[in-house]
């Protein structure tokens, strides 16, 4: 394997593989970036955790075609401290390392195993779907904060997506606060899938669109694997197994109290008064006669309260919630106004963006002492 490339290039691409490479894996060929040198002048790098799998491409000027995995960490502080514009690569079988040269500074980077490096899924030819990648971005985007980080839960940790029609829609929960987006695409799309994928996968997914100039990624499933392509990246993801929630039994069928609320400035209140809420301590929503009082107390560290108009009429009730469960769900409305639906103080509260049905967040309520 020997390759001469711009070191900016492989830079900017190591930046992006190494973000998936194993940090705590028994293998250690997984904390590593697979350099691949093709005969076509075209450099492959590759990483994985076993469980999401890039590969970046980037031109080269190759000499001899072969590969070799590296420690991607220390690839990339290395070729981040570099002093040249370009520089070599090449592999050195008999001292097992890779010779990497740049102006006057040489490395020799010892390789790890890379037989222990995995086989990365690749796209099937057929059903493969063309996803609009501004939508794509849109809807991850307003979901995934709902998303479970317990890994005792692997089924909650994913975002159910479907596409079909001309209709993309993506639903995450942590069984505490659920968020289903559905959003209305330009044309009619050429197949359909609906899979639960990891979360991180798809917000790693986000980073790279939105760096990338392409307004298409495409989408390939396999019995347990999903592939992404996008503007020469190739993410693969193993699916989770297991049954996604009927999270449509969740959402109450009719509600008590309907308001129509400012975005900004309803979350402009939360977010100050949440600085008084800590330790696990609700922020208490205290609905009056034309008035919202947003309140939180904290024992040995204060107190803080502020209130504003909002459209409510009935019997004065107080609820509470996580306030960093309704932060999230008020930041993921993107329209300037919100529909606020309440039931009781102990049944879960909606939040919705107005066009209907486009954004619904459910959080469930915390009791609150009297």
């Amino acid at each position: 394997m020997k390759a001469s490339l711009s070191t900016a290039d492989l830079l900017a691409e190591l930046q992006t593989v190494t973000r998936v490479a194993s940090t705590r894996s028994a293998v250690q060929a997984l904390s590593g970036v697979m350099l691949r040198v093709s005969d076509d002048s075209v450099t492959e790098l590759l990483a994985t955790d076993g469980e999401i799998g890039l590969r970046v491409m980037l031109p080269a000027d190759a000499s001899e075609p072969g590969e070799a995995v590296l420690p991607g960490r220390l690839l990339l502080d290395v070729v981040r401290s570099l002093p040249g514009d370009r520089l070599t690569l090449a592999l050195r079988p008999s001292e097992q390392d890779v010779e990497l040269v740049c102006g006057a500074a040489t490395f020799h980077l010892r390789t790890l195993r890379s037989e222990d490096f995995p086989n990365l899924p690749t796209a099937a030819e057929d059903n493969r779907l063309a996803l609009p990648v501004e939508a794509f971005v849109q809807t991850v985007s307003q979901v995934a904060r709902s998303a479970s980080r317990d890994e005792t839960r692997p089924v909650l940790t994913g975002i159910l997506m479907s596409a079909s029609g001309q209709e993309l829609r993506m639903v995450a929960t942590d069984s505490y606060r659920l968020s289903v987006k559905e959003t209305a695409l330009a044309a009619p799309l050429a197949g359909a899938i609906e899979a639960n994928i990891p979360a991180r996968a798809l917000q790693e997914l986000v980073r790279i669109a939105q760096q990338a100039d392409s307004e298409s990624l495409v989408v390939s499933v396999t019995q347990n694997q999903i592939v992404f392509e996008l503007a020469g990246v190739v993410l693969s993801s193993r699916l989770i197994d297991g049954q996604f929630p009927n999270y449509r039994q969740l959402l109450p069928e009719s509600v008590e109290y309907e308001l129509r609320l400012a975005t900004p400035e309803l979350a402009g209140v939360v977010r100050r008064i949440s600085l008084l809420a800590l330790k696990n301590t609700p922020l208490r929503l205290g609905f009056r006669e034309g008035e919202l009082t947003v309140s939180a107390q904290t024992p040995d560290v204060g107190e803080a309260s502020e209130s504003l108009p909002v459209p409510f009429q009935g019997e004065p009730f107080d609820i509470g919630f996580n306030p960093e469960f309704l932060r999230d769900g008020l930041d993921s409305v993107e329209s300037e106004e919100l529909i606020l639906k309440l039931i009781s103080p102990l049944r879960p509260g909606v939040v919705e963006s107005p066009e209907g049905g486009q954004f619904v967040y459910l959080i469930m309520p915390i009791r609150l002492n009297v």
